[in-house]
């Protein structure tokens, strides 16, 4: 038999054998068979070389066709073989309605914090992160906390058990210090994170909750300045009619140091005229003295609050704890 007439018998034996097998397994040893190194039609090929000058061009074109269609009835075959095994075993009545898969959703406290995040963002503030496990340098020494302000006892902050003294962070402040620490003025960011206090659970605290604080340093930044962004944040967040005022207070990393109330249609309907939201103020010099900015060239405002406190206002929620119990029935209205 002439190298020509070999070709189809071979090829249509190929493809029967391919329609044949019964499964993946099966099918792969039949493409080894043939297609393989060792494979009948792979040697077939090799024979190429063996042929006159004149006989060549005419094998090429049949054995490069039967290749392509043994390679298109190996293909064919795959998928059938692919969906038979991906088929249930037993009987399935298809007619069946299908179930749909719950779709999970944002927990409420990150809803809000990606409210604020937008709106900070809006103003040319960027996010800034930092170690929930700190040291006392950055959490209280360097924001001018003395060693015997009672926020350092052990009754408010959790201290571990380690050789250095490390704690977990009362603030998201010492995200401020570190970011000040690694790049020079102008500083525009906010630091939302997870913060720690001994503080017993009740209905307006836990001793975990999600805190957001802001650092603004610039060339105559002033008051004026703090104002202006604390009235747009939480007109963005709590709706347009929202008025701001301060009251002095006293914070030892600002000063003038400011508590932040509130007011509008919601807050009137709980009975009151204003509410407490946040405390605020102008970094105080010995801050910047300690990152080594000098404090005759910078100015900046610094501010923090609550995010536990926005969702609760938001969604008049009457207790913290709810947002940790992991309740579905709770979790599912927002």
């Amino acid at each position: 038999m002439s190298f020509l007439d070999q070709i189809e018998p071979l090829k249509q034996a190929a493809i029967a054998d391919l329609h044949a097998a019964t499964d993946l397994g099966a099918l792969e040893q039949t493409k080894g068979s043939y297609l393989g190194a060792q494979g009948k039609f792979t040697g077939l090929m090799k024979q190429l070389g063996t042929l006159s000058k004149e006989e060549k061009p005419a094998a090429g074109k049949l054995i490069n066709q039967a290749k392509a269609e043994l390679e298109a009835a190996l293909v064919a075959r795959r998928a059938e073989l692919e969906l038979k095994a991906a088929l249930p075993k037993e009987p399935t009545d298809f007619t069946l309605p299908g179930r749909r898969r719950t779709l999970g959703k944002l927990h409420p406290l990150t809803q809000v914090t990606e409210d604020i995040v937008r709106a900070f963002r809006k103003i040319g503030f960027a996010v800034a992160d930092g170690p929930e496990i700190e040291d006392e340098y950055h959490c209280f020494d360097a924001l001018n906390t003395p060693a015997d302000h009672p926020a350092r006892d052990s009754q408010d902050t959790f201290y571990l058990a380690t050789p250095n003294r490390q704690l977990l962070r009362t603030h998201t402040s010492s995200v401020q210090i570190r970011v000040m620490e690694k790049q020079p003025p102008p500083v525009r960011i906010i630091a939302p994170g997870r913060v720690y206090r001994r503080d017993n659970a009740d209905a307006t605290h836990n001793p975990t909750f999600q805190q957001i604080e802001g650092l603004y340093v610039d060339k105559r930044v002033t008051i004026g300045d703090l104002k202006g962004t604390v009235e747009f944040v939480f007109q963005e967040l709590l709706g347009n009619d929202v008025r701001v005022r301060f009251r002095p207070h006293y914070f030892s990393y600002t000063e003038p140091s400011f508590e932040i109330d509130f007011s509008s249609a919601m807050v009137r309907k709980m009975g009151k005229e204003w509410l407490e939201i946040a405390g605020c103020g102008m970094v105080h010099p010995k801050v910047f003295e300690t990152v080594g900015y000098d404090p005759e060239i910078w100015t900046g405002w610094a501010f923090g609050f609550g995010i536990e406190r926005i969702a609760m206002l938001r969604y008049e929620i009457n207790d913290i704890r709810l947002f940790y119990e992991n309740d579905v029935r709770f979790l599912k209205q927002f």
